[in-house]
């Protein structure tokens, strides 16, 4: 069943301007080192923060919330498995709010999709439940956790 459904569309170039304008304090109140990392190593480092800022947008859609009633822009993060797939983790309050919505018995599951085509970045956020049964069923994915510890 889904329970939560959220998009968002960002400037990539509204984003360079606030990292020229803010730089250090910007990244650090909105996005984990590990969000920071990948961001600086590619070639546009606006177009990853700006999927990632659309990401953390979407998932606090999906939640229900918004960026609103306690969610912090790093209790939400991205991170990419092996194959490129982006992740979404959720911690602090945005994990809270995620046990509270997701029935008893069910494992809540986040689905994220990004692109970018400058100068738009999207992210689609589906947060979807499963029986406990159907997710023991599936093959374990160690790489693919929830929550960020």
């Amino acid at each position: 069943m889904i329970l939560g459904i959220g998009t968002d569309l960002a400037n990539i170039e509204r984003i360079q301007g606030t990292l020229d304008r803010f730089g250090d304090r910007f990244r650090n109140r909105v996005f984990t080192e590990i969000e920071q990392k990948r961001a600086e190593r590619m070639t546009d480092p606006a177009a990853v923060y700006a999927k990632r800022w659309a990401a953390k947008e979407a998932c606090s859609k999906a939640l229900g919330t918004g960026l609103r009633m306690g969610i912090a822009w790093k209790d939400m993060a991205v991170s990419n498995l092996p194959t490129g797939q982006p992740v979404m983790h959720v911690t602090g309050w945005a994990a809270e709010r995620l046990d509270r919505m997701t029935p008893e018995g069910y494992d809540a599951v986040i689905h994220v999709t990004l692109t970018d085509d400058h100068p738009w970045a999207q992210a689609f956020v589906v947060i979807e439940a499963l029986p406990e049964r159907e997710m023991s069923a599936r093959p374990p994915m160690p790489t693919r956790p929830r929550r960020l510890a």
